[in-house]
């Protein structure tokens, strides 16, 4: 028998879940057609850019994605807390992004309303759209229907694109949302698209590392790691990034028979291979979770702020 939706996903029993979303066609969501020599790679720009975009509207947080030929995985943190937080014209504000107001909520916006009927009717019109904020299958469904769109256009054809609705996995503790994160990032790896996850294109990894060079902890659409002295913070992943990325290299590394991809041995460690900046960043990172400071910066930084300040030594965290 089929599990009903609202089984499958219940926030009384964990916010965190693994979705999978496959295209029902022979030819490719991405890469290329090798019957037709048919190039879909542009397709994964448009998933990932609208993953990060609706990641950005909904209260649905983006732990790890992998776009791949076929099919793409997301695992998310559904905030609840956040969606029942936010005011009533944030609700509104979230929601005109993607969809066209009502006119009697534009007459809310404008203060035009007249009687307690339509400030009843606006209020219930908000609370169903603050609920559909923390709905991933509202959110999936919005994330599949507009690749969906975009594909049939370019194809010139009608029909389903999408392979059924997607499949989801409740993540129940921190071990499982850990284990469905590397399998996400290390997917091109096991399927031989790429060697290293540094390499991996299209996931959430290779898009946490090409912001670390510039300086950005955490990219734009992407839920944050907080480091395990954090753990009272609900907005963050419970592990430090640094540490992730090591873990990620290291299960990589693993031959597994039932996948054909794995990091070579030869391959030096992953902090080795990454780029100063990066590096850097990840090293300031983890300092600054294990070691409370309030100055933080260079050498020269330090120092400079400590003849600023005429002090005799000053207590701070070098990078």
């Amino acid at each position: 028998m089929t599990t009903p939706r609202s089984q499958l996903i219940s926030l009384d029993v964990t916010p965190y879940y693994h979705c999978v979303s496959r295209c029902v066609r022979r030819s490719f969501l991405c890469g290329e057609d090798e019957v037709s020599g048919r190039s879909y790679e542009h397709r994964r720009d448009w998933l990932e850019h609208r993953i990060l975009k609706l990641a950005n509207i909904y209260c649905i947080d983006i732990c790890a994605y992998a776009v791949m030929s076929n099919h793409y995985h997301l695992v998310v943190h559904i905030n609840r807390a956040k969606a029942e937080s936010l005011s009533n014209d944030a609700v509104i504000g979230r929601w005109q992004t993607e969809h066209q107001l009502p006119t009697i909520i534009q007459r809310y916006i404008k203060r035009q309303l007249t009687g307690k009927a339509e400030y009843q009717c606006c209020e219930q019109l908000i609370h169903r759209w603050r609920r559909r904020l923390y709905s991933l299958s509202w959110m999936m469904k919005e994330l599949n229907f507009e690749i969906a769109l975009q594909a049939n256009r370019e194809d010139g054809c009608t029909g389903h694109f999408w392979e059924g609705r997607f499949k989801s996995q409740a993540l129940l503790d921190e071990k499982a949302v850990l284990a469905a994160m590397t399998y996400v990032d290390l997917n091109p790896v096991r399927t031989k698209i790429a060697e290293t996850p540094e390499t991996s294109e299209y996931t959430s990894l290779k898009k946490r590392l090409d912001s670390l060079e510039a300086n950005q902890p955490t990219p734009h659409g992407l839920f944050p790691f907080i480091g395990y002295e954090l753990l009272e913070q609900p907005d963050g992943i419970p592990f430090r990034l640094m540490d992730y990325i090591e873990w990620v290299d290291l299960a990589g590394r693993q031959i597994r028979e039932d996948k054909r991809g794995f990091i070579d041995a030869h391959q030096p460690e992953i902090l080795t291979r990454l780029s100063l900046n990066q590096t850097e960043c990840l090293k300031l990172m983890t300092g600054l979770e294990r070691r409370r400071r309030i100055w933080v910066g260079s050498a020269e930084s330090l120092k400079s702020t400590k003849t600023a300040l005429n002090k005799s030594r000053i207590d701070g965290l070098k990078i």
